[in-house]
């Protein structure tokens, strides 16, 4: 159907579709509502999306690799609207997930998107880091230029669309392909993104492209429709994430449901996994 757009938009209606309800085109908070604070130094407000799972793979692989980094994570259901409550605004004033607070030092400190987070974290404990900044830092920020695309835009029009329309799944397929090539061109020579090292740009990259080469993870069909086979040096890649401890723990942390993995709405000591 064609759409001739106004002279002036304006929001008479919800837009349909999966979280139809929870989309407006303002900021600020809904309601009033306090977050929970746990013992722990960091207290992190967030969903097991590939946007929260970042940041979990991140604290389980900083605890796997022998750091100090005891954390409360808390559940935000963007479902029911959570990241609109004042205390989430407070620490994030976009109200998107994952949202931190560091407790570490004499006076708290917000930290809200997840590359920013990952880079508060893997610098405070020099790790994850690589041996190269500059290549670790151009694909962590690829990472956040190029999954909004893959999410926002392919996922969109392909899984939660209102009704399934032919221009938007082609497009953003044609790119969600383009970037995928571009991963597998690079890692046909190298064992992960950034070189030889695991780095925090593996950790951004792997809960977006990496569970879209697995079984669909993203949405379902995902994988088939979009050939992802084609793609073996991403495909080997995610698989070789995909067995870490750390990435095996951090996937649960803050899931509401599902069977896998298991769920576990909050984490509050390793002990949990349990």
């Amino acid at each position: 159907m064609s759409y001739t757009p106004p002279d002036v938009w304006t929001w008479d209606a919800e837009n349909g579709g999966q979280f139809a309800s929870t989309n407006r085109p303002v900021a600020g908070p809904t309601h009033d509502k306090a977050l929970p604070r746990g013992e722990h130094p960091y207290q992190l407000h967030s969903l097991a999306t590939p946007n929260g799972q970042k940041v979990t793979i991140l604290f389980e692989e900083l605890i796997e690799a022998g750091h100090d980094v005891e954390y409360d994570a808390w559940p935000i259901d963007i479902g029911e609207g959570d990241q609109f409550g004042s205390g989430f605004v407070e620490i994030n004033p976009n109200s998107k997930i994952p949202a931190l607070l560091d407790l570490t030092g004499p006076e708290p400190v917000r930290v809200f998107e997840s590359a920013a987070i990952m880079l508060h974290l893997a610098e405070r404990y020099d790790a994850f880091l690589g041996s190269s900044r500059p290549e670790m830092l151009s694909w962590l920020f690829w990472q956040m230029g190029s999954a909004p695309f893959l999410g926002g835009g392919f996922g969109h029009f392909f899984a939660y669309a209102p009704e399934k329309m032919e221009y938007p799944i082609n497009r953003y397929a044609m790119e969600a392909k383009r970037q995928l090539d571009v991963l597998n061109r690079e890692l046909a020579s190298k064992d992960f993104i950034a070189g030889d090292e695991y780095t925090i740009a593996d950790m951004a990259i792997w809960p977006w492209y990496g569970q879209l080469c697995l079984g669909g993870r993203l949405y379902d069909g995902s994988d088939r429709f979009l050939a992802v086979h084609e793609y073996g040096n991403v495909v080997e890649w995610a698989e070789r994430i995909d067995a870490r401890p750390g990435v095996q723990r951090g996937r649960r942390v803050n899931r509401l449901k599902g069977e896998d993995p298991a769920p576990l709405p909050e984490r509050h000591s390793p002990g949990d996994f349990d």
